[in-house]
């Protein structure tokens, strides 16, 4: 088994400055101190992204950086681990989980709460639970490993700036758990996977979220100059205050300018269902997407991933609404 270990930033490798927390720590060494001993430890090779960034500060293309180092070690590695920060791990995941949806290889990020050099840091068992999980036989796809815990890449969203178990998977089951022996749920759904995929570019996508007293004016405002697709996080199953005067009539607009505008719940767990309730109907209505039970951040990442291979129109609401790589729940 050969494992490609991707450095990208993040807590884990952070130390301290007068600014605040900054990466620079010896990672590469510390990762070799861990495995030393372990048969393994030969038969891995680790590449740092340069420059390494805080992950408040990812951007799609940094995405594509971390998949570009993937896809250049991919002929001599069998597996794959990208440590990365946690403030926005679940986006990548979920964009990893796209554009190398065809590459038969899992891959396992992974990252800390802590920095690798304080005492009582979570690093250590999140890196070597990480490992675990990318060399299992059970391991397929894009996947994320924290506190004690195997995510489907694409079904995680973060729950706590603090808490060892850091991230959730609120609509489907976990991988695995760790334990004496592991347990393994079952492997996650392959979708239909992307031949070829163009190369992530940044999109300008608005995320906004409904709120009680929202007015029309506000809604315009804030889609003016007008998005290339608007992600609206509603209430409840795809809901939002429709009697409000003008507030249809933004997005109106917004439809027949060809913009995409997909439905999202801000419920933790939700399946969202247009025209379930009168005040969803005219999302409906309106040629509006459902974003089925999708986190966020799968969402996001699946919005910027489609803008990036240029589909637009019909062909935007069909990959939408399809799995491309176990994002989301289809009834049957």
């Amino acid at each position: 088994m050969r494992l490609h270990v991707t450095y990208s930033g993040g807590t884990i490798g952070m130390v301290d400055s007068p600014e605040g927390l900054r990466p620079g720590a010896d990672l590469q060494g510390w990762f070799e101190s861990q495995l030393e001993g372990i048969e393994l430890a030969s038969n891995i090779s680790m590449s740092t992204l340069d420059p390494l960034i805080d992950s408040s500060e990812a951007t799609p293309e940094d995405w594509q950086a971390i998949i570009d180092d993937i896809n250049a070690h991919a002929g001599e590695a069998d597996a794959f681990l990208v440590l990365h920060g946690t403030d926005t791990m679940a986006y990548s995941a979920a964009a990893l989980s796209y554009a190398l949806a065809n590459l038969g290889k899992p891959v396992v990020l992974t990252g800390s709460q802590y920095p690798l050099g304080v005492v009582g840091s979570d690093a250590s068992a999140n890196v070597t639970g990480a490992l675990r999980a990318a060399i299992s036989p059970h391991a397929q796809g894009v996947m994320l490993f924290f506190g004690h815990k195997l995510l489907a890449g694409n079904r995680a969203t973060k729950t706590s700036s603090w808490a060892f178990r850091g991230f959730e998977s609120p609509s489907v089951s976990p991988l695995a758990r760790t334990g004496a022996p592991w347990r393994w749920y079952g492997p996650p759904h392959p979708g239909t996977g992307w031949q070829d995929p163009s190369p992530y570019t940044r999109q300008d996508v608005a995320v906004i979220d409904v709120v009680p007293g929202i007015s029309a004016a506000r809604l315009r405002a804030m889609t003016t100059p007008h998005p290339a697709a608007l992600i609206l996080r509603t209430f409840g199953v795809g809901n939002i205050p429709a009697s409000e005067p003008g507030l249809v009539d933004v997005l109106d607009v917004l439809a027949h300018a060809d913009v995409p505008i997909i439905v999202a719940s801000q419920c933790y767990q939700a399946e969202v269902m247009l025209g379930h309730y009168e005040a969803g109907n005219a999302l409906a209505k309106l040629g509006a997407v459902g974003a089925h039970d999708m986190t966020l951040e799968a969402l996001y990442a699946k919005t910027v991933f489609l803008l990036s291979q240029d589909k637009r129109g019909a062909d935007f609401a069909t990959y939408m609404g399809s799995s491309i790589a176990g994002e989301l729940t289809l009834q049957d």
